[in-house]
């Protein structure tokens, strides 16, 4: 299946490990991803206020590239996902803001929120199917004791990202399970660790991290696996607590499927 795929700034800087083994592995398991050309930031933060019109233009922009190309809009960062979904949700269901886009792009057909916007998690769920990765791993990570790490931003508000219960989560648990390791469930793993506040706030940042980390450990954990740039900055550099590795969770489906060793 191919879908248009945008990546987002910080995996073509700090998160070149999600992009790079996401690639290699949609290739090993027959997904094309097209990178759409000229896409812009999408701010990383969804813009909160009616009002704010420009800060949503990148990302209808890319929305709309994708309609033009029939294809679904495939997304990994968290917070590009996160900004991605909700302005795709505006652009359906609120007049206000689909009109003044739409002016402001002056696009041969307006877009109206046609375009499907799915995470790279979900897209191994629902199209690849879990049981069709498991059979495709080569190296089973059997033994290996892993975390999840949601955060916030690929849960909540629940009613528009769609992604997973925000309470009781499952799809990076199965997905675990799928590349042939033990999932651990803590209570803190769908919790915000705080990234957003590193700057203003390190100590408050510091303790919600702590947190994280001590209850992934205490209830087994040997590592943490995430999809957000922001998470495992903060995970990575903000924990003084424990040393608990963080991957980003496409390194280890790259492992699983017996492609960590290429293109090193």
């Amino acid at each position: 299946m191919v879908f248009s795929y945008y990546p987002g700034c910080t995996l073509k800087t700090k998160a070149k490990d999600l992009d790079k083994g996401a690639r290699k592995a949609a290739e090993a398991l027959g997904i094309i991803m097209e990178e759409l050309p000229e896409w812009q930031c999408c701010g990383g933060v969804y813009p909160m206020g009616k009002n704010e019109t420009a800060p949503k233009l990148s990302s209808v922009r890319a929305l709309a590239a994708a309609k033009e190309k029939n294809q679904d809009l495939l997304t990994l960062c968290s917070a590009c996902h996160h900004v991605l979904k909700r302005v795709n949700n505006d652009m359906a269901n609120d007049e206000t803001i689909r009109s003044r886009a739409n002016s402001y792009l002056a696009l041969e057909e307006p877009y109206a929120g046609e375009t499907k916007v799915i995470h790279y998690l979900e897209m191994l769920r629902d199209v690849v199917g879990f049981d069709k990765l498991k059979e495709a791993v080569k190296n089973p990570l059997t033994g290996r004791k892993i975390g999840a790490y949601y955060g916030c931003l690929l849960l909540r508000p629940s009613k528009t990202l769609q992604f997973d219960n925000p309470e009781n989560p499952t799809i990076i648990e199965d997905f675990i399970r799928a590349i042939g390791a033990e999932p651990v469930v803590y209570p803190y793993r769908n919790e915000c660790c705080g990234g957003y506040i590193t700057l203003e706030n390190k100590d408050l940042a510091k303790s919600k991290v702590a947190n994280i980390v001590t209850s992934a450990k205490e209830n087994g954990a040997e590592c943490l696996i995430t999809a957000c740039p922001l998470c495992m900055y903060n995970l990575s550099n903000n924990n003084t607590v424990n040393d608990l590795p963080v991957y980003y969770f496409t390194e280890l489906l790259c492992e699983a499927l017996g492609l960590e060793k290429e293109d090193e």
